[in-house]
């Protein structure tokens, strides 16, 4: 099944990797008539609980946005309407915006493809967090493995995408924590290998929309 995917990003401006949640708010706030899936609510106020088919990273201090699907659309629909990013209060002249549209092929088959997470994957929710941490290190690698192909799956599902095949990884993944909603989380970053095709910069997990969790092809 091939989907589309749109990135855009902002090649002369610096933001670190937490504003990404900050760009959300920005965009979400400025074109927030446009479509929930800038956003994920809808007008009465109730979230959207789909997979977030518009993304806010920062990346290697670049901001970024990936819209897939019909959020590749509406990304393009807005590309010529951004003229400055306002990171709370601290504005950034738009000089320079680059966008790629592109068709992706995604697949489960025999190849294998190897990712590394280029923003810290969040995989554990508060029920898996308590498993998580009463076991030993050997149950811990099957554990997160098996999130891994959760999370991919859960992406497909969002995109539409029916798999029939088993998704199948092996993860190498390092502790992290980091602050979310004023609270401390457990994160990790690291590498996997699956017989899953990603899209570049996709994310997999918790708070995908706000940059977590995004892959890279490693080549």
């Amino acid at each position: 099944m091939q989907i589309t995917q749109t990135i855009i990003h902002f090649p002369d401006i610096r933001l670190k990797t937490r504003d990404a949640q900050k760009l959300r708010g920005y965009f979400g706030n400025l074109f927030k008539e446009h479509s929930p899936l800038l956003h994920n609510h809808y007008q009465d106020g109730t979230t959207r609980f789909a997979y977030p088919l518009v993304q806010y990273k920062v990346i290697k201090n670049v901001p970024m946005l990936v819209g897939l699907e019909e959020g590749a659309d509406l990304l393009i629909s807005l590309f010529l309407k951004i003229r400055e990013l306002d990171i709370e209060g601290e504005y950034y002249p738009v000089s320079a915006k680059n966008i790629h549209q592109t068709r992706c092929e995604l697949a489960v088959n025999q190849q294998l493809y190897d990712y590394s997470f280029e923003t810290l994957w969040m995989a554990l929710n508060q029920d898996n967090f308590r498993k998580y941490v009463h076991l030993d290190e050997e149950q811990k690698k099957e554990f997160l493995n098996r999130q891994v192909q959760n999370n991919i799956l859960s992406f497909y599902k969002g995109v539409s995408f029916r798999v029939d095949e088993r998704i199948m990884s092996t993860a190498r993944l390092e502790e992290k924590q980091t602050t979310f909603k004023d609270q401390q989380m457990l994160v990790f970053s690291g590498t996997f290998t699956t017989n899953a095709y990603l899209p570049e910069h996709v994310g997999i997990g918790k708070a995908v929309s706000r940059g977590f969790g995004a892959v890279s092809l490693v080549k």
